[in-house]
């Protein structure tokens, strides 16, 4: 009796707990999607130009003297930030304070033959019209008198020369900046056409970027770019403010002249830069034909000597596609194979990926 009512019990049994694991599949909640941001074509009508470039300030200057002489003092630091018109370099001038005391004296000499000329030149001026004197001695005085009023001139021009020598005995700042680099130091001898010291304007940073022969048709005045800092990686905004017309003394190269909208106290004078320049696709397939894909380092997966970049396939997955790597520039890497060049890719992605995984783009 106890073993014919087993079977039902077991039964009834497993049919619960096959039903409760039904139930349990039908409760499970799928992983939430993983939120990321694409790199690469943007709405598939643009794409983007790569140049590297170098950060400087808008006004530098080296200063240098026109005069020779020993270095009495450099006032200034590498790095100390100046004012416009700050001392910053002094040579010795003890030949220049000689030359002036000369200049004084003759000055001083002209004026007392200029002052006893014109009184001889007015009194024979009278006596003529009295006609106490002749023509002749009217003219004879006349003739001293413009000779002495001309050295009194003469001597005058040469202390503004010796005063303008002066200011290249002390080097002053043009404007307000940073003290980039000093040349000199106590006791130097200082020579005509040497720089002393080197400053540049802390206001305003521009970009002077190198575009290829390719690519510099597409580059535009007023255009908008993107200018990536490779030492900080800081992603700045620019303006193309000039686009040189020829390559003759850049290496094949033209010169792009790039403005900073905005300040940032960690971008220096001198970091390296990756400019990108947005063009639109109908205008080229410069990117599908020369093989200039440029993808960021950190959009890729290395596993083993393998190396990949996710992309996104139907249905918002995330597939890895593996590719084959070129050249290096800066943060941005050559991709050869494994990627369309109308293909946008995940840059980034704040969860774990893998494939199959969904996502969200943000």
């Amino acid at each position: 009796m106890n073993h014919k009512l087993s079977f039902p019990i077991v039964a009834i049994a497993l049919l619960f707990l096959t039903a409760c694991g039904d139930n349990k599949k039908n409760t499970l909640i799928e992983d939430p999607a993983v939120a990321v941001k694409l790199g690469g074509m943007e709405a598939g009508n643009q794409q983007t130009i790569t140049a590297s470039g170098k950060i400087e300030a808008e006004n530098s200057a080296n200063l240098s003297t026109r005069m020779m002489g020993y270095v009495t003092k450099v006032h200034v630091k590498v790095g100390q930030r100046i004012s416009e018109g700050q001392l910053l370099v002094s040579v010795n001038n003890s030949d220049l304070q000689a030359k002036k005391a000369q200049v004084e004296a003759s000055i001083l000499q002209a004026t007392a033959a200029y002052t006893n000329a014109k009184k001889d030149y007015d009194r024979f001026v009278v006596l003529f019209s009295q006609q106490s004197a002749s023509q002749k001695e009217l003219d004879d005085m006349t003739s001293r008198y413009e000779m002495a009023k001309a050295g009194l001139e003469g001597a005058k021009q040469m202390r503004n020369e010796i005063q303008a020598q002066f200011k290249y005995s002390n080097i002053t700042a043009p404007f307000s900046g940073t003290v980039t680099n000093t040349f000199v130091k106590e006791g130097d001898m200082a020579n005509p056409g040497m720089t002393l010291v080197s400053i540049e304007g802390a206001a305003h940073l521009q970009v002077m970027a190198m575009v290829a022969e390719s690519d510099i048709t597409y580059i535009k005045n007023g255009m908008t770019v993107k200018v990536l800092v490779k030492s900080s990686n800081e992603e700045l905004e620019g303006k193309v403010i000039e686009v040189s017309g020829s390559a003759k003394n850049t290496g094949g190269q033209y010169l792009v002249k790039i403005n900073l909208n905005k300040q940032n106290k960690k971008v220096l004078s001198g970091m390296f830069v990756n400019v990108q320049f947005p063009i639109a696709k109908e205008k080229t397939n410069l990117v599908a034909t020369d093989n200039n894909l440029m993808v960021p380092k950190e959009a890729l997966v290395y596993q083993g000597q393998l190396t990949g970049i996710y992309t996104v396939g139907s249905g918002n997955t995330a597939i890895l596609r593996w590719v084959r790597l070129g050249k290096t520039t800066g943060n941005q890497v050559e991709v050869l194979s494994g990627l369309a060049a109308n293909e946008q890719y995940i840059l980034t992605a704040a969860g774990k990926l893998y494939n199959g995984v969904k996502v969200s783009i943000q």
